[in-house]
């Protein structure tokens, strides 16, 4: 995995979006919408940065949302004014000023349950949306994380299951909603797809649109683009229905880092260094996956001459990041590159211990850099008082 050269003498941590691999990333999108006639909306729980949506608006037909305040957000700045532009809106469940709120925020307005639908299929129609329906499809395929991530998972709240759709009225049901996928290859999403034609093709037919979910991972290296536009291709030939696809990391996988610096180093067993990056605070998915982020330049433990714990400055002990090796020996100063660092990284961010958030940043094609948001003490201070 490469990244283009940062300026130094940045402030740290920051998050920066490399505009050219985002461009990169979403010719998939386009090819997707061209080739195979499906809609492709962005999924702003993995990625939220409105200074990047102007270079994503041209390439998409929207946002999708896992609640209110995403979709406020994409409504007013993503693409606004452009009509074309849709915002769709899930939640598992919504309170009655929730419901209120998305007048003339949301188009499309996905319930999870037949007992949703039913208490606000009527204030939704009112409301100008389209109606959606969340389905259980008993189709597993999160290839990150086990059931932390599978919308499918036994016991899962997301979706009405197949034994109660039988008794839904299906009237005024524009979208058949169906997200079973993390982090899925082509074959995933061509197995959802179908699944979905064979398991539930009655239902298929008595709505106007299916939406075939995230997790598509359409630009991690060995995704095949070419066999998710045959299936759905297929698919909207044997039903006759519009498609789409919300991806959300798969639009940015690889177009983000998070720059971080070596504040000091410890010894205690094994030799630390102590970051101004923080697995708790900027990384979650660390943590709760678990996974260990790749650095630029960096190898796995004893590959290079020198080895290091890498933590963050909170005081929790499980604060660590990985153990990664480098040719040279960390002084304090020293600045480190974690890859992949545009999809649910800011978006899922705290500031637990008062931890600073990281800048936010764009590294533009021409190589300049721009902080597009800085955040300091009232930020934090905002926050709980």
């Amino acid at each position: 995995m490469t990244h283009r050269s940062i300026p130094a003498g940045i402030a740290t941590p920051a998050y920066v979006v490399d505009v050219a691999k985002l461009k990169a990333n979403l010719a998939a999108a386009d090819r997707i919408r061209k080739e195979a006639g499906a809609k492709v909306l962005l999924a702003t729980k993995a990625f939220a940065m409105p200074a990047a949506f102007p270079f994503m608006a041209p390439f998409l037909d929207g946002t999708t949302a896992s609640g209110g305040y995403e979709a406020k957000l994409a409504a007013e700045t993503f693409a606004p004014g452009d009509a074309s532009k849709e915002v769709h809106v899930y939640s598992p469940a919504y309170t009655s000023d929730e419901m209120t709120g998305l007048k003339g925020v949301a188009s499309h307005v996905y319930f999870n349950s037949a007992r949703q639908l039913a208490k606000y299929r009527a204030q939704a129609k009112q409301q100008g949306q389209s109606i959606g329906l969340r389905i259980n499809p008993g189709y597993s395929n999160a290839t990150l994380g086990g059931a932390l991530y599978d919308p499918c998972a036994p016991n899962s709240r997301f979706g009405e299951v197949a034994s109660e759709l039988e008794g839904i009225d299906w009237s005024g049901v524009h979208t058949l909603h169906a997200h079973a996928l993390c982090e899925s290859k082509a074959d995933g999403s061509v197995g959802l797809i179908e699944h979905i034609a064979t398991h539930f093709g009655e239902y298929v037919r008595k709505v106007k649109a299916v939406n075939f979910g995230g997790g598509h991972f359409l630009n991690k290296p060995g995704y095949d683009v070419d066999k998710l536009i045959s299936a759905l291709k297929a698919f909207k030939a044997t039903f006759g229905v519009e498609t789409y696809i919300e991806p959300g990391g798969g639009l940015v996988v690889d177009a983000g880092y998070l720059v971080s610096t070596v504040v000091d180093l410890h010894r205690n067993g094994a030799h630390l260094a102590i970051m101004d990056a923080s697995a708790s605070c900027h990384m979650p998915d660390v943590l709760e996956v678990p996974y260990r982020p790749e650095i630029a330049g960096a190898g796995q433990p004893g590959e290079k001459a020198h080895t290091y714990i890498l933590g963050g400055k909170t005081c929790m002990t499980g604060d660590v990041i990985g153990e990664y090796s480098f040719d040279e020996p960390l002084q304090p100063g020293d600045r480190v590159t974690f890859l992949d660092m545009a999809q649910y990284s800011f978006v899922k961010n705290t500031t637990f211990n008062g931890a600073p958030l990281p800048d936010l940043a764009l590294l533009h094609e021409e190589g300049r850099y721009e902080v597009v948001r800085a955040f300091g003490y009232r930020d934090f201070a905002g926050k709980l008082s």
